[in-house]
């Protein structure tokens, strides 16, 4: 098999990286605008107009989704792996800084209220996310404060902060005529800052925001140790397993939809559910609710109960303990990571203790009264960003008895197909180790078309593992795409490296051609369609799933539970 690596737009790419590995060696902050003209330079798919004076809103909107509300009083950025580190550099009282998140990006972070922000890394792969993330969003405030910057438009936003947000409609139709920049854009703003966005556009009118990062330690051994460290602590979490002894299944994916599928539990509560709909004035969903028990669409049942029990938690604040303690009298123990390392939740489900009358009716197997006599442990992950999963799975591998399956479901961004599809690849070209992966992959469009309502399964495809979101460009893309290559992501390559150590006595190898189809289990990978690349300038930043990503998040896992609870029946048995 011929294996084509694309140079000509990989050269700009890895320039662009080499230099900001370079320069967080320094043992001072780096300034985020020594890394602008090397940013541009590799012409980014996510940042297509990162060059031109005009704002790339999609890039903005991407950053903005991904970085902390507190991000525009932040001007220094400290990453570490965890706790001993950040001390070691004089970071001793991060437990007194307040704990801060992203809507669209699961990392770690603390805020002193003031400059500085800390951030927890669990690979590589967090570096090479958050650098370009960084460099865009500096970058394209900087074009936002020469537009806003102007007497008439901090007149509007002043207007805009003094009046009730039911509006904002309107006054984003009036910013796009004095700016020049889209109302639709100006409202997907909106939608992620609220209340608070004349306040933050006029921050960003009056201020300047000079950036600067800092990497604490970037050896190898300090983020095997955070994983460890991380390990550990599922360890002390379930006293009661002996993970030594017991086989497990492996599953990386979210941490609603299985737990959703094995419990039943918001299934139980639909006439709250009912309650709810009904109340919250929301005519769409009111319209599909009642279509869908009228059978006058094909959406599921069941996954729109999934998706309105996370409305009704956020309302009900008993309602997630009363969902936690459900989910332990079914075998199902959810672990948060502790709060001074790296943020991976894990659930460890008992297959014995899994009750059949609350598994989603998708799942009840012939035979699958046979669970009861199982020892096999199902080990969930909330999917690890790039490296990290190469990380997280090799820790696991070596602290248990038996790898029975190895299951991964995963966004990605289709070059052939639409948003909400399914790929299901049997090739993966790995850009962290440059490996090109065979492998047998469990499933096919069969196990997964029943499932699925809105779009349509794709397998047999070719996926790349690319180092970073913003790290590939549209030359980078077209000579994959001439290969075939058509399914692009961050995990299944690390993954399948630390598969390659469960199976062969070595370490992973370098830009090889590597053959894993004789693997002792089960390997099953299902990628859905969150992103279209060559549609310039449309990303997630530009758009969401929202409720139709439901559709694919729970096709995907109801496949993987089939497969997974099929095979420990016939072991059972």
């Amino acid at each position: 098999m011929d294996r084509t690596i694309p140079a000509s737009g990989n050269e700009e790419i890895q320039l662009y990286v080499r230099t900001y590995y370079s320069l967080l060696r320094s043992s001072r902050a780096v300034p985020i605008k020594t890394l602008e003209e090397a940013h541009k330079g590799m012409h980014s798919a996510l940042h297509v107009r990162a060059d031109a004076p005009e704002p790339d809103m999609a890039a903005f909107i991407y950053a903005v989704l991904r970085l902390p509300q507190c991000f525009n009083q932040v001007t220094l950025v400290v990453m570490g792996q965890s706790a001993q580190v950040f001390a070691r550099h004089g970071y001793t009282d991060l437990d007194s800084w307040q704990e801060v998140s992203a809507p669209g990006r699961r990392r770690r972070s603390f805020y002193d209220g003031d400059k500085t922000l800390a951030v927890y890394i669990a690979s590589r792969s967090d570096i090479d996310d958050l650098i370009p993330m960084l460099t865009a969003y500096q970058i394209e405030r900087r074009k936002l404060r020469r537009i806003l910057n102007r007497p008439a438009i901090v007149a509007l936003l002043e207007q805009m902060a003094c009046t009730e947000q039911a509006h904002a409609q309107v006054w984003c139709a009036k910013l796009a005529k004095e700016t020049g920049v889209a109302a639709d854009d100006w409202e997907r703003l909106h939608n992620i800052w609220r209340e608070q966005m004349p306040e933050k556009l006029l921050d960003i009118a009056h201020n300047k925001q000079e950036i600067a990062i800092r990497s604490l330690s970037g050896s190898l051994a300090d983020y095997k140790r955070a994983t460890r460290h991380w390990w550990l602590n599922v360890e002390r979490s379930a006293p009661d397993i002996d993970f030594e002894t017991r086989p497990v299944y492996f599953v990386s994916s979210n941490i609603h939809s299985l737990a959703n599928l094995l419990s039943g539990y918001p299934l139980i509560r639909e006439d709250d559910l009912h309650a709810l709909i009904h109340a919250s004035g929301s005519e769409d969903l009111q319209r599909e609710y009642h279509d869908i028990l009228e059978q006058n669409v094909p959406s599921s049942r069941e996954n729109f109960l999934y998706y309105a029990w996370k409305k009704y938690e956020s309302i009900h604040s008993e309602a997630e303990a009363e969902r936690i303690a459900h989910e332990r009298s079914v075998g199902i123990l959810r672990v948060p990571s502790e709060q001074n390392a790296f943020d991976i939740e894990v659930q460890v489900v008992a297959v014995r203790d899994l009750q059949p009358q609350y598994l989603d009716a998708r799942l009840r197997l012939p035979g699958i009264e046979h669970l009861a006599k199982s020892e096999a442990l199902i080990v969930n992950v909330d999917y690890p960003l790039g490296m990290a999963a190469y990380q997280v799975l090799t820790e696991i591998a070596r602290n248990i008895a038996e790898i029975r399956g190895v299951f991964i479901m995963g966004k990605a961004a289709t070059l052939n197909g639409r948003i909400g599809d399914v790929m299901i690849p049997g090739v993966v070209h790995d850009e962290q180790s440059l490996n090109t992966y065979l492998f047998d992959n469990c499933f096919s469009a069969d196990e997964v078309a029943p499932y699925l309502v809105y779009g349509a399964v794709l397998d047999n495809q070719k996926a790349i593992t690319v180092p970073g979101t913003f790290l590939q460009n549209e030359g980078y893309m077209s000579v994959f795409h001439t290969e075939g290559y058509t399914d692009m992501e961050m995990e299944a390559g690390p993954y399948l490296s630390s598969i390659y150590e469960m199976v062969r006595p070595k370490r992973y190898p370098y830009n090889e051609l590597v053959d894993l189809h004789g693997a002792p289990f089960p390997v099953g990978i299902l990628h859905y369609a969150s992103d279209t690349p060559f549609s310039k300038g449309k990303n997630l930043g530009s758009r969401n799933l929202s409720y139709f990503g439901m559709d694919p998040t729970y096709a995907t896992m109801i496949a993987i539970l089939r497969e997974l609870l099929g095979e420990e029946i016939r072991r059972s048995s």
